[in-house]
């Protein structure tokens, strides 16, 4: 069928924003491997685990965290103090906060001109992102740590900066009008709030199973593998609706990469779910990539690490520089299956800014770039004084 040049012009943007969606990447690939006699039972056992070991307890995590938050809103929770120096501190606990939302609140702030240059770099090297809820999950006890490593290298990095440039470095003269990006309610949001508000108690107790070494079907009277099925199924759903959803006005890349935007009126459970859906993707990606580079290359990635001595840290440090949260799971990710070191974990998290950093680079571009260059500073000497001495 020839198609005229106006025509042409008419449609091919409709299919070009189906087919040239990288979300869609994900539950292709996954599926592929699926299909692949090779690969299906590796793959689908990655998922399920994912599922079972990470998604459930992330949720359960994320949903706490929505809802305090949201509780604290409505009291109007949050007051900024006016001591420059209580600034600084108050900035790094909203950045050592899971997620990315209080990070977001001091540069937004910042870009009315009512925090200083050190309070964004403090929020920006306390913060973890999104990465913060999947150590959670995994490893509290590494993350509890980490967070508080995170919030005492972020006060003393944003007060020192202060010190040395004053708080007027770089501050933004009046107030800057901040465009938010328009958020798109999708049917897929509501179809994977329900499927969680269905399922949720009865994943959480087959989590709990797995994490007591007990085997899930046996005690529940089950036919062997149906609690692998719902969880590998469950989790394919899941990265199918994050595939579908999509935000408005977001380039390609910080609409893979970064967290989808959150309707303000919307119930706290549903972002959460929002959120779980987001880190389970990312999360399953960097399991799938571990096990199968481990399998087609018969190669223990933690000691391809540990043979990078003192390149580990950097590598982390260096993928902390890219904004948004996807990378900074990956990395997450790898530490949890013990292919990466804690030194590379630690350096990652002090240097990586989540989604707190698109805000910046779209209204204050100098800003952006000054405030990651200062806050990997630090992340260089924490990580390898860490390396030098305990690793």
């Amino acid at each position: 069928m020839d198609l005229s040049r106006n025509s042409q012009h008419t449609y091919f943007p409709m299919y070009q924003k189906v087919l040239l969606r990288w979300r869609y990447f994900f539950p292709v690939f996954i599926g592929a491997l699926l299909f692949a006699p090779t690969t299906r039972d590796i793959v689908f056992g990655v998922i399920t685990d994912a599922f079972f070991q990470v998604g459930v307890f992330v949720l359960a995590t994320l949903s706490l965290y929505h809802a305090v938050t949201d509780l604290c809103s409505r009291l109007s929770f949050i007051s900024f103090p006016k001591s420059r120096s209580l600034t600084i501190i108050f900035a790094a606990v909203l950045g050592a906060l899971p997620g990315c939302g209080g990070a977001i609140i001091v540069i937004t702030q910042f870009i009315q001109g009512k925090f200083s240059f050190g309070a964004v770099v403090a929020v920006l090297t306390a913060t973890m992102g999104d990465a913060a809820f999947l150590l959670i999950a995994a490893k509290p006890l590494d993350a509890m740590h980490m967070i508080i490593v995170c919030l005492s290298v972020g006060s003393i990095t944003g007060y020192l900066v202060d010190l040395a440039f004053g708080d007027k470095y770089l501050r933004q003269e009046g107030e800057t009008a901040i465009k938010k990006s328009a958020v798109v309610k999708g049917h897929s949001i509501a179809v994977a709030t329900t499927l969680w508000k269905i399922f949720l108690l009865p994943a959480l107790l087959v989590s709990t199973l797995i994490s007591f070494q007990i085997e899930p079907n046996a005690w529940l009277g089950l036919p062997d593998y149906s609690v692998e099925l719902f969880g590998g199924i469950f989790a394919m759903f899941g990265i199918l609706l994050w595939a579908k959803d999509k935000t408005a006005q977001k380039s390609q890349y910080q609409e893979l990469v970064a967290e989808d935007d959150k309707n303000t009126e919307s119930h706290w459970f549903g972002r959460a779910v929002q959120d779980t859906n987001f880190v389970l993707t990312w999360a399953i990606a960097a399991f799938i990539l571990f096990e199968l580079m481990v399998h087609w290359s018969g190669v223990q990635l933690n000691l391809w690490f540990q043979h990078l001595g003192a390149f580990a840290p950097l590598m982390g440090i260096i993928v902390g520089l890219l904004p948004g949260c996807g990378p900074q799971i990956v990395v997450t990710s790898l530490y949890i299956q013990g292919a990466i070191p804690f030194s590379a974990q630690l350096g990652n998290a002090i240097s990586n800014d989540g989604d707190a950093l698109f805000p910046a680079i779209a209204l204050a571009p100098k800003v952006a770039i000054y405030a990651t260059l200062f806050s990997t500073i630090p992340a260089l000497f924490v990580a390898y004084g860490y390396f030098w001495l305990f690793e």
